[in-house]
């Protein structure tokens, strides 16, 4: 349990000359709007420990130094908020990375494998999750917890190893690559409160409805920041829906609104509201873009996005590589209804993989058939001359 800054600073110093640290991190934010770092473990070839970002005096600032080191590659397994919480922290993302996770979806282990799953197929071991659950900020920690803790990156020592040999062996290392250098873009974990709409799942009735709810979700996301609580403690999401879609203009307006508490049309954040609707009613409409209806598929585009499937499954299973990781659904809308989209699915490895037989699927010049239990494509017999008369 490394909890001195100057225990640190030795620790980080003997792990950074080690080809790569197996990182893991334990937080809470159900009560704050920005991660509480409350554990570190990290493991090289050679030593595994566990920091206490809690312990008082405790400066962090070498391990942030080894998250930045280049020559040092960092493993995570389902790395996104575990970077998320080091740029919170540190503003700085971790390169370079190897996502475990990904990496087996790349290597056929199918899709949002599980750590345990994924340590019982590589290594055989049973993890105990009995503590799977701990409030990680209470100090003392039982030896149970902390070897808990620990667990989660002496196996992934293991699991790493396994997982970028069979990579190498198979010559993907380009598309994991790919993936990490999206894990690794800090535009990935810039937060803008502009954006915060983007994160909402209900539907505005109207495009003057959603001008409003896109000022609202900016204007919550800013407080939620600033106070450092959870989005909910300012405003639910059925709320911000409600006020969208009736716009309230004056605080008799908003008392009679349901989703709000009694005497809520007389507060501070009230008149925050009222401003932040008409400063939706107020915008430009050519700047807030078209609501969607969710428009049916016609009976044709439905149907070929189902062969869609059927092809991306075959292709998937033939190359031993989860089907997320070539192509989302709407991938496969979007090349049922368009003629060649700015997708991923068809760009490099994926195209090779999936996307040229999906579009030659599209224009007809291929068939699916089984052979024997695999579904094949096959191509397509042109009418000749006297046929097509």
């Amino acid at each position: 349990m490394v909890s001195t800054s100057e225990d640190l600073t030795q620790a980080v110093r003997r792990l950074s000359t080690s080809d790569f640290v197996a990182v893991d991190t334990e937080f809470l934010r159900e009560s704050t709007f920005w991660p509480q770092l409350c554990l570190v473990q990290i493991a090289s070839p050679d030593e595994a420990m566990i920091i206490d970002p809690l312990a008082t005096g405790l400066d962090l600032a070498p391990f942030w130094q080894l998250m930045a080191d280049e020559a040092v590659v960092k493993v995570f397994h389902a790395a996104r908020q575990d970077i998320e919480i080091v740029y919170a922290r540190a503003g700085l993302v971790p390169k370079p990375v190897f996502d475990t996770q990904v990496a087996a979806m790349v290597c056929g282990f199918g899709e949002s494998v599980s750590y345990v799953n994924l340590v019982k197929n590589v290594t055989g071991a049973d993890l105990d999750k009995s503590s799977r659950f701990t409030d990680w900020s209470r100090r003392p920690l039982s030896d149970k917890q902390l070897e808990y803790a620990l667990g989660d990156v002496t196996h992934l020592r293991d699991v790493y190893r396994h997982l970028k040999g069979d990579i190498d062996k198979a010559g993907r290392a380009d598309w994991l690559n790919e993936e990490m250098g999206i894990l690794t873009d800090p535009k990935t974990y810039e937060s803008h409160p502009e954006e915060a709409w983007q994160r909402l799942k209900l539907r505005v009735k109207n495009r003057k409805a959603l001008a409003v709810l896109m000022e609202l979700a900016a204007w919550r996301e800013r407080l939620a920041q600033s106070q450092d609580v959870p989005r909910s403690r300012i405003l639910r999401d059925e709320a911000l829906y409600d006020i969208a879609n009736q716009a309230p203009t004056s605080a008799e307006q908003l008392s009679h609104l349901r989703t709000l508490s009694e005497g809520f049309s007389r507060s501070a954040r009230a008149r925050d509201i009222i401003e932040a609707v008409n400063r939706g009613l107020g915008r430009d409409m050519k700047t807030v873009p078209a609501v969607s209806r969710g428009a049916q598929l016609s009976a044709e585009s439905t149907a070929l996005m189902e062969l869609l499937r059927v092809l991306l499954k075959a292709s998937a299973a033939r190359n031993r590589v989860a089907p997320k990781l070539i192509a989302s659904s709407e991938d496969l809308e979007r090349i049922a209804v368009e003629g060649e989209p700015d997708i991923p699915a068809l760009k490099g490895w994926r195209r090779r993989l999936f996307g040229e037989d999906a579009l030659r699927l599209k224009r007809g010049e291929i068939a699916l058939t089984l052979a024997g239990s695999e579904v094949v494509a096959i191509a397509t017999e042109k009418p000749g001359r006297e046929a097509a008369q």
